[in-house]
């Protein structure tokens, strides 16, 4: 009894009293302050994720954030709420929002094909070109782009065919297929429309009216005194890119703070009329797919009808037991966020997170945080692997060089086991521990194991690489 109460003091102690309060899910539970500082403390150091930052709306009002981890490890610099984040993709429903009050203002029509507010047509602009020859561009809406059913790959770059070339797989409107593209498009017609820059019409319709002061869609030297680097799963700093262009798709750097009050704004409908905030988290288009990427996969599930899983404009919905949920992912290499509202519940929890590892704890997070199973599956959130730490004393014994069907080397590098190979081109990668001598690779499905001799000293390394098996005996 004595041994809990000390604990309790301990967490107490760890914050003040005017600090600790009880959160209200959408499932009329609550949670406090230290839970989820308990929670998100202990997902982050067993997933290895670096930093990360969270937001919580109760009854359409922030009512918590809060910064974790590193926006520097290497400088031992910690986040804090006004740290800058690249927000990747979740710069798509913050345009969304800007078209829907354009909309409002009678400056598009989000059913009249695009092509009709364009001077010349789209196939005569260089961007769009190799749409020449084949007329379904000029079926593409602003409903289109913003439901994701324009027909377009995610990227060109990512063209199935790969020919790098811009194409139109399915007939405008017919199905969902995720796609930056799009956005592009649309982006495009809105500032011809306009005669203005996105970044000029988001600071005057959305930053400044919400309140985000450290918000924009290219880089700004404010931010220069307080941002944030991505990290890759290995835990390695990737180099921060200060964007000078604006891109809707994703070019927004932001804060938990500004993207917080954004939510808060979309919750309350603020500068939108009530017919337009209700069309934004409206069915537009039933999503059949089993995974999300690659966007033009044609697999199909029933599973997704148990949760009406569907897009709106600018957003993801599916059904939750507390009622429909509109919400958004943010993917780039070092940056994966999530956000998620159930808004009858006036509820919206919002996470940034610089670092590749944050995904494999969304699914977790969101859980226990908010009571709410997320399509975890369809958006590919691979849960973390339990793992065990080892000493470095103990780790040396694996290092060596060993040769077979591949060439792969074990080196120990700031207590990190590592593989590399020159056969396959792998770079020095970490290794996570299962047990005392099984390891795997979070960056691609592969999984190794250690043998002994009868000397009991490591002989050979056997290595599944998604399925495939081959032994390697160490040389050195």
């Amino acid at each position: 009894m004595k041994s809990k109460l000390l604990i309790v003091f301990a967490l107490l102690n760890s914050h003040t009293f005017s600090q600790i309060k009880k959160i209200e899910r959408p499932d009329y539970k609550y949670i406090s302050t230290i839970q989820i500082d308990h929670i998100i403390k202990k997902l982050m150091d067993t997933a290895e994720v670096t930093g990360l930052q969270i937001g919580i709306i109760n009854n359409n009002k922030i009512s918590y954030l809060k910064s974790y981890g590193y926006k520097n490890k290497s400088k031992d610099q910690l986040n804090d709420t006004a740290t800058i984040f690249y927000a990747a993709s979740l710069s798509k429903p913050l345009f969304a929002y800007l078209v829907m009050m354009l909309k409002d203002e009678k400056k598009i029509d989000l059913d009249k094909p695009l092509y009709q507010y364009l001077p010349k047509p789209l196939s005569e602009y260089e961007n769009y070109k190799d749409l020449a020859g084949d007329d379904r561009w000029k079926l593409i809406t602003a409903r289109n782009c913003l439901d994701h059913t324009t027909g377009f790959p995610n990227w060109r770059q990512f063209n199935p065919h790969d020919n790098q070339k811009l194409e139109i797989f399915f007939t405008p409107g017919s199905r969902y297929a995720y796609s930056g593209e799009g956005i592009t498009l649309l982006q495009m017609v809105i500032e011809i429309i306009t005669g203005r820059g996105l970044e000029e019409l988001c600071r005057e319709k959305i930053f400044a009216p919400f309140g985000m002061n450290r918000t924009s869609f290219i880089w700004q030297s404010s931010f220069e005194n307080n941002y944030a680097i991505g990290y890759d799963m290995n835990g390695d700093p990737l180099q921060k890119n200060k964007r000078t262009k604006a891109y809707a798709a994703g070019s927004m750097e932001t804060t938990i703070g500004d993207y917080s009050r954004f939510i808060m704004g979309v919750m309350s409908g603020r500068g939108i009329s009530e017919s337009t905030k209700q069309d934004m988290v409206t069915k537009q288009i039933e999503i059949k797919t089993i995974r999300q990427f690659p966007s033009l996969n044609n697999d199909s599930t029933i599973s997704n009808k148990k949760i009406d899983l569907s897009y709106g404009l600018g957003w993801g919905l599916f059904l939750t037991p507390y009622g429909n949920a509109f919400f958004k992912e943010g993917h780039d290499d070092g940056w994966v966020h999530y956000m998620i509202s159930v808004p009858g519940k006036k509820y919206a929890i919002i996470f940034l997170c610089n670092s590749s590892n944050g995904e494999s704890i969304y699914k977790e997070l969101v859980e226990k945080l908010a009571g709410i199973d997320i399509p975890y599956i369809w958006e590919n959130y691979i849960p973390y692997r339990a793992t065990i730490k080892l000493s470095e004393e103990y780790l040396k014994q694996f290092t060596g060089e060993y040769d077979g069907k591949m060439k792969a080397k074990i080196s120990l590098n700031n207590g990190k086991l590592k593989a590399e190979s020159s056969t396959t081109g792998l770079p020095p990668t970490n290794l996570y521990a299962t047990n005392d001598h099984h390891f795997f690779l979070k960056i691609m499905d592969v999984e190794l194991e250690f043998i002994k001799g009868n000397n009991g000293k490591i002989e050979k390394l056997l290595v599944n690489d998604e399925g495939d098996t081959f032994e390697l005996k160490k040389i050195k």
